[in-house]
């Protein structure tokens, strides 16, 4: 004779054996450095930063490239810079506004 269970297994106990065989999501992060969705624990598709640190290098376009060439503090001091450029042109137009207004 055949080897064969004694009894069937029933539907209840056959789902709640199989409740465990399922798929999980990818647990995804934001970058750090660029901004762009990758998977935890992974280097940056985009950028190749991985921890803070520029772990691969990207061949992209000329534009690009510069991004990329920058470290991260960079990038805030650049953006810093735009910012007091763009308030000292605001007082320099509301200066000149006022001295219309007073002729």
């Amino acid at each position: 004779m055949a080897i064969v269970p004694q009894r069937r297994i029933s539907k209840t106990r056959k789902r709640k054996r199989r409740t465990h065989f399922k798929l999980d999501m990818p647990s995804m992060m934001v970058c750090p450095n660029c901004g762009e969705m990758k998977l935890a624990h992974i280097v940056c598709k985009k950028c190749g930063f991985y921890d803070g640190k520029l772990v691969r290098e990207i061949k992209v376009k000329e534009e690009a490239e510069a991004e990329v060439a920058e470290t991260p503090k960079e990038k805030k001091s650049k953006k810093k810079e735009k910012a007091t450029e763009d308030k000292k042109a605001e007082k320099k137009t509301a200066k000149k506004k006022e001295s219309k207004k007073e002729e």
